[in-house]
This record gives structure tokens, sequence and C-alpha cells, in this order.
């Protein structure tokens, strides 16, 4: 930058010549230049002016249009965070279908340690084993002298625990808060519910995650922030499950068997009013799966969803209902039932003499195996299959239970004619009672397809199966069952039960079948002139000892159970007794 000299010498020189004042040249000079530095400075302040407000107008903007978008979004409740990690602990109430809690969330709190911040750690330790017994005051010290500046002590633990640990006294232990899994009913509905346990956990705060039944299965839905305080609502009457479960005890118990299973499901929409399985559990504290153990004699094992069974003679009505619908027979045709039935090296038996022939409905009702096998050789394997594989016992059930996923029915590997025969009367397929449910549903609601579910509200009826004229024609067969037949002890006055006994041997792991352990199965729809519910009830190797010799059948075990069941149950279902009131005896007023 070139300036202009304040005393420049030409001026100067003139100004002498002229006699003018030479100060008066540099005064002037000084002036426009100080002039000048003003210009330039005013204008770089301006611009440094205009920027910061072009700043401004930005981040304002900025924050309008956050605020804007944030305005416009759905709500979100805030999620606890630990050492940089989201963790989400809220998690929805689980209801039953008429709104009372099944599962819900209980604030409590963890205890840990930050041993370097102890002052007397061994009167720590001895303490808190005082107050945990579980725990060793020996192990604690160790673990309070030792390294580690942050340790485990308790995941959760009582007011009354936190009480005593803040007694102590003792900086070096501290309290974290936690919500921990509550099951306010106990072991009612265990099997359904499953459990909860921690997953992910911070110090400030840990998510709790399903580990069974519809607590894993729901999983997603019940950790999702964005329900609310809407909880998850199942299909369970809780009413209905403590009965259910009250009655299966005990004739569990009665009838010495080592385990037992009901459902108890609406015929038409698939909802399942109650579902147990025994011996059960505390999803309050849940036990550990022992290693080495046969999981099926866990109580932690769901026999009604995952226990696949071969289910006896409760089959027979899907082979007289497939071959009535198909034309193939009526219920009046005669069935040819001489025992036994010699095919190939095979012999098949029946349990009792039925002499040389029955219709088509008393091999229902006397329950022949020889009459339902010569029945599927009308039908034929691949008829047989299809019409097995429509009423869905060919594939896991798809309800909202992760046990469920796994239990896929046991077929035969290469599926002959004498498989044919066999299954026709229950034996050769092994199916779960929830199996059973649903197929015994689809069959006799009038032929359309039930899907169960254990969330409120059901699942549409399907396709069509079988006619409704077929339909009811097996609710007639069945009733004939409870009447006349194998299940009279499941008659239960005002509500026409009909049903079906089943009673299969148990496989033998080292080949073959046992000769004294069964799986007895009534499978009963009620009321059978206007089909409401279905129930199926199982028990694991009972024995009936009242008489002189041991009885095992289903006649004698499950149909009384399931009897009983149906009886404290009807009502509180809502089902007013269809009494005929001309069979009573009649009171006729005494003149005086």
């Amino acid at each position: 930058m070139i300036r202009t000299p304040l005393r420049p010498l030409a001026r100067i020189l003139a100004a002498r010549r002229d006699g003018e004042n030479p100060d008066s040249i540099e005064r002037e000079n000084l002036a426009a230049r100080h002039e000048a530095d003003r210009d330039t400075q005013r204008e770089r302040a301006e611009g440094r002016l205009l920027v910061l407000g072009i700043v401004f107008l930005c981040a304002f903007s900025m924050v309008g249009l956050k605020m804007s978008v944030m305005a416009g979004s759905d709500p979100v409740e805030p999620q606890s965070a630990a050492s940089g990690a989201q963790i989400v602990a809220g998690r929805a109430d689980i209801t039953d279908r008429n709104g009372r809690i099944l599962a819900t969330n209980l604030t409590t709190h963890s205890l840990y340690a930050q041993p370097h911040h102890m002052i007397d750690p061994d009167r720590a330790a001895r303490e808190l084993a005082r107050i945990f017994p579980d725990l060793d005051d020996e192990k604690l010290f160790k673990r309070f002298t030792g390294k580690r500046k942050f340790l485990w002590i308790k995941r959760r633990i009582s007011p009354e625990q936190q009480q005593a640990v803040f007694d102590i006294g003792e900086p070096g232990l501290l309290f974290g808060p936690r919500e921990m899994r509550l099951y306010p009913n106990g072991s009612l509905g265990a099997h359904v519910l499953g459990g909860a346990s921690f997953g992910r956990e911070g110090v400030l705060a840990a998510e709790l995650v399903g580990v069974a039944g519809v607590e894993r299965a729901m999983d997603e839905e019940l950790r999702d922030p964005g329900r609310g305080d809407v909880p998850l609502s199942l299909s369970l009457d809780l009413t209905i499950q403590a009965a259910v479960e009250n009655v299966l005890n005990g004739g569990m118990q009665l009838m010495n068997a080592k385990g037992a299973a009901a459902v108890l499901m609406d015929v038409r929409t698939g909802e399942i009013l109650s579902l147990a399985s025994l011996p059960d559990f505390d999803p309050n504290d849940r036990p550990t799966p022992l290693p080495n153990v046969d999981q099926a004699e866990s109580p932690l094992f769901n026999r009604a969803v995952q226990g696949l069974y071969e289910l006896g003679s409760t089959f027979k009505i899907f082979t007289t209902g497939q071959a009535i619908d198909e034309r193939l027979v009526s219920r009046s045709t005669w069935i040819e039932t001489k025992s036994p039935m010699i095919w190939g090296k095979h012999k098949i038996h029946d349990f009792t003499n039925h002499g040389d022939a029955l219709t088509v409905e008393d091999v229902i009702v006397e329950s022949s195996n020889t009459g339902t096998a010569r029945i599927a050789m009308m039908i034929g394997v691949e008829r047989q299959q299809d019409f097995l594989s429509k009423l869905g016992l060919f594939k896991p059930v798809p309800v909202e239970l992760i046990e469920a996923r796994g239990a896929k029915p046991l077929l035969p590997k290469k599926w002959s004619e004498i498989h044919t025969m066999t299954i026709s009367y229950g034996h050769g397929l092994s199916a779960s009672p929830l199996h059973l449910a649903g197929a015994y549903a689809t069959l006799l609601n009038g032929g359309y397809t039930v899907t169960p579910s254990i969330l409120k509200g059901g699942n549409p009826l399907g396709a069509s199966v079988v006619t409704e004229n077929t339909s009811a024609q097996m609710r007639d067969f069945l009733r004939q069952v409870v009447v006349r037949g194998t299940a009279s002890m499941g008659e239960v006055a005002g509500y026409h039960v009909a049903g079906k006994t089943g009673t299969a041997d148990k496989p033998n792991p080292d080949g073959g079948y046992f000769d004294d352990k069964v799986i007895a199965t009534f499978a009963s729809v009620f009321p059978a002139n206007d089909p409401k519910y279905v129930l199926v009830v199982t028990l694991d190797e009972p024995v009936e000892t009242s008489g002189s010799k041991p009885r095992r059948t289903a006649g004698w075990t499950a149909v009384p159970v399931a009897a009983e069941i149906i009886r404290r149950t009807a009502p509180l279902l809502g089902l007013a007794p269809d009494i005929d009131y001309d069979s009573l005896p009649r009171v006729i007023p005494v003149k005086n």
C-alpha cells in the first residue's frame, strides 16, 4: 500500500515560494489520512455485523425448524441410559380378558459396591452376610479387598433389605434403581406367562426381557415405549384359570398321575380361556433348568403346548368325520370289527370284543380300533394326510407362546398303509393337547378352521374343512360316547357334554411300548347341541386304584377330571344349564 507523505517536497517548496505556512500542508494531509482510516474501519465493522447477523439468523432458523419437527412427532417416553448405552427399562403390564393384572412392574433397587470407597470392608462383609444368608462373608471380604473398583452384590433387594444395608453406614455400598417383573397371582397361569428376567444392565437401569411363554413371544410389543400405559390383554380368564388348575391338580393327585394338562378354548374364535400344565412353577422365582435331566419332566415343561403324545382314540372322530364328509360311509353303514385285524405281520386289536360288525356311529361309541382302521383304508393314505393337515396336525400351532414354535407333531418318516390304519385310531402320530383342541374345534364348530390364540379377540374363522351337516353328525356321535359309551362319567347335568376318550400306551425309549404306562386323554365339547367351548384334559401315567384292580383308561381317569372342570367352569362362563323341568318331581300342595 502506497501512502501519501505528510510533507510532500514539491508542495512545501511551492508554499515557501508563495509565502504560505508549510505546516498547514502537513495538517491537511494528516486529516485526510485519518478520514481514510475511519472509512476503512467503518466498512470492516459493518461487514462483521452483517456476518454476525447472518449467523444468528441461521442458528435461530435451525432451532425453529427443530422445534417444528418435535411438535409434529409422536411423544416418546424418556429412556434410562448407562455407560453410554441406551437401556429401555419399561415393560407393559399383562392382564386377563377382564383387565385383571397378571404381570406388572415393581420399583425396587439393586445393590453394588465400590471397594475403593469402603472404610471397613471386613465389617461390611459380615453385615451383608447377616442380611443376605446366601452370601459368604469371607468371599465378600476377598472381593472387597481385591483390585476391582465395582462389584455387583444383589441384582434386586426388598425395601427392608435396602434399609438394613443403609443402616450399615458404609459409603462404598450403593443402590441403583430397578424395575422388577411381578406376578401377583404366583404360579397361576405360569406356563402362559412364562417369566421375565434382566437383559442389559447398568448402574441406573436394567432392561426387562421375556424368557418364556407370552412374555418372550410378545417381547417386542411389551417393551415398545409407544404403548404407553396400554397393557397386553390376554384371552385368559383368571377365574376360569384358577378353577381349572385347582380341579386338574386335585385330579392329578387322585389319579396318581405324574403330570397333567388342560386346554379350554372358544370353538369359534380360538381364544384360550384356560391353559394349564402341571407340575408348574412360580414365575416370580423361576427355577433354573437342570443339566443332564429330561426336560419333559421339569416343571418348566409346558405339557399342553410342548408335550407331543400319541393321543389314542381321540383321533377316531377325524377318520369317521372325513369318511362321512366324503360320502364313503354313512352313520348307519356296517363296518367289520373282527379282532384281531391282520395286515401283513401286524395285528390290530380292540380293547374289548365288539363282535363281527358295528355301525359307523357305534365304531365311535364303542371305540373300535379295527372298525376305525377299516374305515381309514377306504380313505387312503393321501386323502388322510390332506385332511389331517387341514386340521393343523402337521405343523406347530401358531399361538402366541414361544414354546409352541418348536412343537411340531411327530409324523412317520414313510407313511404307508399300516400307518394310515394306526393313525386313524391315534397311534403313530404324536401331537400336543393344544393341537387336539384346535382340531376338535375345527371339526365340531360347523367345520371351519380355528386358529388358537392366547390374545383377547382371537382369530376369525378360516376355510371350511367339512360341511355343517358332517359337523353336526360328529357332535351327535360324541354325545352318544358320553350317554352310552366309554365316557359315561363325563356327563354334567344340563350341559350336554360330548367327547371322546383316548388311552395310548407310552413309547419305551428302548423300543416298543410300556405295558403299564399310558397317556389318558378326554377331548370334549359343550354344549353339544350348540357348541361354545372345547376342553381337552390329558393325564400322564394315571392309575385309578379305588377298585380291586388298577385302572388306567381315560374313561376312569381323564373323563371324571374333565367333567368336574366343566361342572365348575360352565356357570363361570355364563352358560345356563338346560334343565328338563318335566322330568323333575312335582310338588303337590297338601290341603289341610
